[in-house]
């Protein structure tokens, strides 16, 4: 399989980023804003510290019943994610998520942040690489006497 930067120069060079400090209202609308289900935590000189999703939202403050405007940031983003690096193919990614139960790995280069690598993204490349399992045609006649 492919490496994993090959997943990552198909996807925006910009990144969706937010403040520690910010409160998780404010993540949220970005989120919803920008049509993304996470958001890269940054500091205040723009290196990579966590990661907020929607569903750690969800778990952390919805089903906890904590404020949304009061809960910051830095106090709910996952900052213990697995990490890759860009010598990783996607298949060890795969593993990883995996093995971790994430659903997003950080990818790092020589210490420097590279950008996410999402299970859907993972999805789409392993479905992309076998195209012709997919685009074969099936003949014959369906369940319903139906010409397929």
């Amino acid at each position: 399989m492919e490496k994993i930067t090959s997943i990552l120069a198909k996807k925006e060079p910009h990144f969706h980023t937010v403040s520690p400090s910010a409160s998780v209202e404010k993540a949220l609308c970005q989120m919803c804003c920008e049509n993304v289900d996470y958001l890269i935590v940054v500091d205040d000189r723009e290196r990579y510290i966590g990661l907020i999703t929607e569903h750690d939202i969800t778990r952390k403050v919805m089903y906890a019943n904590r404020s949304k405007t009061k809960t910051a940031v830095k106090d709910v983003m996952n900052e213990s994610l697995p990490v890759a690096t860009t010598d990783d193919t996607v298949e060890r990614c795969m593993q990883l998520m995996r093995q971790h139960n994430v659903r997003y790995l950080p990818v790092f280069e020589n210490f420097t942040f590279r950008g996410i690598v999402s299970s859907e993204d993972i999805l789409e490349e392993a479905v992309k690489s076998r195209t012709g399992i997919f685009d074969t045609e099936v003949h014959g006649t369906g369940r319903f006497g139906v010409l397929i």
